[in-house]
């Protein structure tokens, strides 16, 4: 599913209303877009083995993580397949982690999206990562309105895999190694 990402133009459909990044207030939580100001917690929070060890990732320099979160910063926009909105998730001021859309179809009946998450892992253990993700899955079903998403999880990644059920996802056996979860509706809060 990664791989080069096809010019706008040649997308296809766009959504009728495209989703902006917003900024989400929750209960202990500000979901935001990325800046620049994050790249040396950014850098130490996709250094951390932890976190490498359940994403398709390299292991970065200074200088490449804030390349990559350059790039993350210009993901602010979900209006065609393929683009991919990410949001940083702080508490308390400090960025502890990030949660992810990335749209897969435009179309009404099938419009679907890919979520992820990561926490440096001195923030996890405190339901940070399902607040997180909740808030996404809010944004994803009600301004998005997709019908269905999914999340690719590592069958070792153990605390993801709590987190994907608890959300109310469905497990489905999945390939290269993966999980799929799947949900098509809000979780209870």
């Amino acid at each position: 599913m990664f791989g080069i990402t096809r010019p706008r133009l040649m997308r296809g459909a766009s959504l009728p209303v495209p989703v902006e990044a917003p900024i989400i207030h929750t209960e202990r939580l500000t979901l935001r877009p990325f800046s620049m100001a994050d790249s040396d917690r950014w850098f130490e929070i996709q250094s951390d083995p932890q976190v490498r060890t359940f994403t398709s990732w390299p292991e970065r320099n200074r200088e490449e993580s804030r390349r990559h979160l350059k790039n993350r910063t210009h993901h602010v926009l979900l209006k065609q397949a393929d683009d991919f909105l990410a949001l940083a998730v702080e508490h308390d001021g400090i960025l502890i982690g990030d949660v992810s859309l990335h749209l897969r179809s435009v179309e009404t009946v099938t419009r679907s999206a890919e979520i992820s998450w990561i926490l440096h892992p001195d923030s996890q253990g405190h339901g940070y990562a399902f607040e997180a993700a909740q808030a996404m899955l809010e944004l994803a079903f009600t301004r998005l309105e997709a019908r269905v998403i999914f999340a690719l999880v590592h069958p070792t990644n153990t605390a993801s895999m709590a987190l994907a059920q608890k959300l109310g996802f469905t497990p489905f056996d999945g390939s290269d190694g993966e999980i799929i979860f799947v949900s098509t509706g809000l979780p209870a809060k």
